[in-house]
C-alpha cells in the first residue's frame, strides 16, 4: 500500500479526552501542525499548559478550516453531531476519520458528507476506565488492534492514511465492516462493561472489607465513562442485547452445573473454560 505523508499533514483532533489526548501526544512530533477542538475549558487550559497542540478552541469553525485531516475522538453522539456540522465549518477538502466505539451509525453519518470529504470509520481497541486528558498516554495504542471500517466511497489515499497512522501509533491495523465491528465489540467490550455493572451492584456493602484484587480487576470496567457507555448502548443496542442474552444463558447453565453437578464436574468445566480463554487470547 502507498505510504501516506503523515508528516506533511495539518491534523485537527475533535475531542481531547483519553483517546484524543493520547492520540495528540503520540502525533505531536509526527505531523506538520496539530490542532484541537474541545468544549471543556479545563481541558483546553491543560492542552495549552502542556504545549500539546498548536491551536485549541471550543469553536470548530476556528480550528477546522486550517486542517487537512480531521479526527473525531469524541463520544459517539458528539461525533454524530460534529459530522453534521463539518460541511459548514470546512470549505476545503479533508480526510475524516472517527474513533467512535460503535461504527454503523457513525459510518452512516459520514456517508452523508459532501464529496470534498474523504471519510473513513475507525476504532482503536484500547483505553482505560479513567477518562479525560489528565489520564492520556502516548503509549495507549501500542500493540492494540486499530479497526478501520471503510465506506464504499473511501479512497485508496484514506486507506493509506489509516495504515500509516496505525503504524505511527504502534497499533495493528485491522479492516472490518461496521456491522462486524459492532457485533464483535458487543461481546468483547460492551458486554464486559454490563457484567462489571452487575457484579458491582451484586456486592453488599457489608462485605466491602473483604474486597481484594479479584473484585477490583473484574469490576474495573464499571468505572468507565457513563456518557460514553450511554452512547455505545444507544447505537449498538441490538448486538448488546444479543450478547447479554448469551451471557444470561451461560449464567443459567453455570447455576445448573453447581446445583446438579459434582465437584469433579465443576473442575472439568473450569478447566475447559480456562482452555477456551487461552484459545481466544492466542496464548
Amino acid at each position: 500500500m502507498t505510504e501516506f505523508p503523515l508528516h506533511q499533514q495539518r491534523v485537527a483532533i475533535v475531542g481531547l479526552g483519553l483517546m484524543g489526548g493520547s492520540l495528540a501526544m503520540a502525533l505531536r512530533d509526527r505531523v506538520a501542525a496539530l490542532y484541537a477542538v474541545d468544549p471543556d475549558p479545563r481541558t483546553r487550559a491543560l492542552a495549552r499548559e502542556w504545549g500539546l497542540v498548536d491551536l485549541v478552541s471550543a469553536k470548530p469553525e476556528a480550528v477546522l478550516p486550517h486542517a487537512d485531516v480531521v479526527i473525531l475522538a469524541a463520544p459517539v453522539q458528539a461525533i454524530l453531531e460534529v459530522a453534521r456540522g463539518l460541511s459548514h465549518w470546512m470549505p476545503q477538502p479533508a480526510l475524516v476519520l472517527d474513533l467512535g466505539s460503535t461504527k454503523q451509525a457513525v459510518c452512516e453519518a459520514l456517508s452523508l458528507l459532501p464529496p470534498r470529504f474523504d471519510p473513513l470509520g475507525g476504532h482503536p481497541i484500547a483505553g482505560k476506565e479513567h477518562a479525560g486528558l489528565a489520564h492520556a498516554d502516548p503509549r495507549l495504542f501500542q500493540g492494540a488492534p486499530f479497526v478501520f471500517t471503510p465506506l464504499p466511497r473511501t479512497t485508496a489515499r484514506a486507506r493509506a492514511f489509516a495504515e500509516t497512522l496505525a503504524r505511527a501509533l504502534g497499533a495493528v491495523p485491522l479492516w472490518s465492516t461496521p456491522e462486524e465491528h459492532d457485533r464483535g465489540l458487543a461481546f468483547t467490550s460492551h458486554l464486559p462493561y454490563l457484567v462489571g455493572l452487575a457484579l458491582t451492584r451484586a456486592v453488599p456493602e457489608e462485605v466491602r472489607a473483604f474486597i481484594g484484587p479479584g473484585f477490583r480487576s473484574t469490576s474495573r470496567l464499571a468505572a468507565s465513562s457513563p456518557r460514553m457507555m450511554r452512547d455505545i448502548m444507544a447505537t449498538n443496542l441490538a448486538a448488546v442485547l444479543e450478547a447479554l442474552e448469551r451471557m444470561e444463558d451461560e449464567l443459567a447453565a453455570l447455576r445448573r452445573l453447581l446445583q446438579q453437578g459434582t465437584p469433579e464436574d465443576w473442575e472439568a468445566f473450569f478447566a475447559q473454560t480456562a482452555a477456551y480463554r487461552r484459545h481466544l487470547l492466542g496464548e
